[in-house]
């Protein structure tokens, strides 16, 4: 059995409730929108959240109604939020499937991705939750604040790591905080609780994240993205800002403001992914997400035993270890 399958045994059945909710909330009449919500289904996600928002509901009680609209809600603004961003980044792949604007066009996209945000709204008014509905709606302006500020990061010629977490607090981070405190949430939790469970789904998600920023430097088909493809979208993470910002190197400098500018080769993208491998930057980015990963842990370890905090652990490992 894989590690994932091990992960879903407490909320197996949970699970598929949920999937039959999800794909009933994107049903439509529409040809063109059934097409475009056709190809996204085929995309088989590890569904990585909404594993995470009903492990926590059932930690803190019973997954409900509430906690299943919630997490179906979520999932949507997710999903809305990638194929938004792909018209953004004007990027045509999606962990080895083409992107909906790459196989449609932008005016598709971004209208299915406009359905998918209402939709999202609709799912989130069924938990009949105001603190629910709250928070869903919050996380919306986070997501569109981290996007601008990743965007208008680009044209910044200040090499921040702080700027780098403020971006990912806002985009990845706050996903999976506000998965963790919906679900905390819909399951009646106390004050105390709802806030130990958001700062769980906020560690877990810097983990998430700077894992797959390590990703970016290393070649691999299993990813799904190129090497080097934040580079060429205008994007400095960890492991190279720690290595710009630690080892005095004028050549890589001026190599990152080419990143940023969009005038970098393929060839002055390699060479500063080389720098950030020879300066230090994965092993950093890699100590950094141990940091966080103890964070979460942490406040998993306090928990009394149980089958649900045994995976929500591995589900925690899976995040640091996995290989795409």
């Amino acid at each position: 059995m894989d590690v994932l399958s091990i992960i879903k045994i407490p909320i197996s059945d949970e699970l598929v409730d949920f999937k039959d909710l999800f794909d009933d909330s994107m049903s439509s009449s529409n040809p063109l929108l059934n097409s475009v919500i056709e190809h996204l289904r085929q995309r088989n996600g590890k569904m990585m959240r909404p594993i995470l928002l009903l492990l926590v509901a059932k930690l803190y009680g019973k997954i409900t109604k509430s906690t299943l609209h919630s997490a179906v809600s979520l999932e949507l603004l997710h999903t809305a939020s990638l194929v938004h961003d792909d018209v953004v980044d004007e990027s045509t792949e999606r962990r080895g499937q083409l992107s909906v604007n790459a196989v449609f066009n932008n005016k598709v996209a971004v209208l299915t991705g406009d359905y998918l945000l209402a939709t999202c709204l609709v799912q989130a008014g069924k938990t009949m939750d105001h603190g629910i509905i709250e928070v869903i709606s919050r996380l919306g302006q986070d997501l569109s604040e981290g996007e601008l500020l990743q965007l208008s990061n680009v044209s910044n010629p200040v090499l921040s790591e702080d700027v780098y977490f403020d971006v990912i607090r806002k985009k990845t981070a706050a996903l999976f905080a506000t998965c963790t405190k919906a679900a905390a949430l819909s399951a009646g939790a106390s004050d105390v609780n709802v806030e130990y469970a958001r700062l769980l789904g906020e560690y877990i998600g810097i983990c998430f994240q700077i894992k797959d920023d390590i990703f970016d430097y290393f070649d691999s088909k299993e990813i799904g993205k190129p090497t080097g493809n934040d580079m060429l979208e205008g994007k400095l993470t960890l492991p190279v800002l720690y290595a710009l910002n630690h080892v005095h190197n004028e050549e890589a400098v001026e190599l990152a403001v080419k990143v940023k500018d969009g005038t970098a080769t393929a060839d002055d993208i390699a060479l500063l992914i080389d720098f950030a491998k020879q300066s230090g930057g994965i092993e950093h980015a890699k100590e950094v997400m141990a940091e966080y990963r103890k964070k979460a842990l942490d406040l998993l370890i306090q928990l009394p035993e149980s089958a649900v905090k045994s995976s929500l652990i591995t589900y925690l490992d899976y995040v640091v270890e996995r290989d795409k």
